[in-house]
């Protein structure tokens, strides 16, 4: 026999395929849902880069197509919402490590004198790792809303070389173009600073004009890629950029064309270390660091910017975001490999 209402609650950021199966489970069991989704407040003081109530909750409607007329929605302010008191469910919904939330309030609504709710454990849906497949996982762009991986298997053992195919798809600029004049690049990326400004980071810069710009303008860059050139060409002023700036110094080989081996686990060490101790990085490259932001956004976290120049036009900002690293997952898997 099937509950009449159930309860679910929890912060449903980056809907992916593990909520799903969370509130298909609860439809099987209840003939009504109350979904209590937490509060703008509380969710931004978790992770600013969780996304809005609006956001959260109309993409929990839209996935519901017909059965969204079951469930109803509403702002959870506080750990257990109306839980402990609510005199007309009957169950709630959880997963494995929200139990002990649940046995807490029955507790809570024992004390209450109301009956306990049936407790509905939704099993975790796991991602192509073996992994549960969680917001938080999705904002650290370890995986994608169904929990699969944004780099190929093969990343760091082999060497991805351009196809023309890649070649046609990288010609316009990928990102947000911000204009200025060749001989003065602080100019457009001042204007970039004011863009990203309370960026959850890392900053990404690709390029030894665009490494030393922010620089000089007192803003190094969280990881910084350079290789000597601009233009393909050597430059002139390379040996200015101040290396000490970083905490750490990398080296790799890329030969023109390619993504080496090398150079994949050079920007994944970089990255690794940003997210778990706040570390810079320099890497200097031997060949050309051009393709870079083919890896740095499938590495990245959500929120991350990349930056690079733009000859004679200016520099290109472009955030990492589901988009940005689902287009390089699909121009890596098109180039060839050696």
């Amino acid at each position: 026999m099937m509950h009449s209402l159930g309860l679910v609650g929890g912060t449903f950021d980056r809907f992916h395929s593990g909520h799903r199966a969370l509130i298909e489970r609860g439809l099987a069991e209840c003939v009504r849902l109350e979904l209590w989704l937490t509060s703008d407040h509380i969710a931004n003081s978790k992770d600013s880069r969780i996304e809005s109530w609006a956001d959260r909750s109309t993409k929990i409607l839209t996935s519901l197509g017909d059965s969204a007329d079951r469930v109803s929605l509403h702002v959870l302010e506080d750990e257990d919402g109306p839980a402990p008191w609510h005199e007309t469910a009957t169950a709630i919904l959880c997963t494995p490590e929200t139990l002990p939330g649940c046995e807490r309030i029955n507790q809570a609504r024992a004390a209450n004198s109301l009956g306990a709710l049936e407790v509905i454990v939704a099993e975790h849906v796991t991602a192509h790792d073996g992994a549960p497949i969680s917001s938080s996982r999705v904002r650290a762009g370890e995986i994608d809303l169904d929990g699969e991986p944004y780099l190929p298997a093969d990343a760091g053992q082999v060497s991805m070389i351009m196809t023309h195919e890649v070649e046609a798809n990288l010609k316009d600029p990928f990102g947000q173009l911000f204009e200025g004049p060749e001989d003065d690049p602080s100019v457009a990326m001042r204007a970039v600073l004011e863009e990203i400004f309370g960026s959850p980071g890392p900053v990404i810069a690709v390029g030894d004009v665009t490494v030393k710009t922010l620089q000089d303008l007192g803003s190094p860059a969280d990881i910084a890629l350079i290789d000597g050139k601009t233009k393909r060409e050597e430059w002139e002023h390379a040996s200015t950029i101040d290396h000490s700036l970083y905490n750490d110094t990398r080296t790799c080989e890329n030969p023109a064309g390619q993504l080496s081996a090398g150079l994949y686990l050079a920007c994944a060490a970089a990255m690794q270390a940003w997210r778990e101790d706040g570390r810079s990085c320099l890497i200097n490259v031997d060949g050309e660091e051009d393709l870079a932001p083919l890896l740095l956004h499938p590495l990245a976290p959500l929120g991350a910017v990349v930056l690079y120049g733009q000859p004679g036009r200016g520099v290109v900002l472009r955030w990492t975001g589901a988009d940005s690293k689902s287009r390089c997952r699909d121009l890596l898997a098109a180039m060839d490999r050696d």
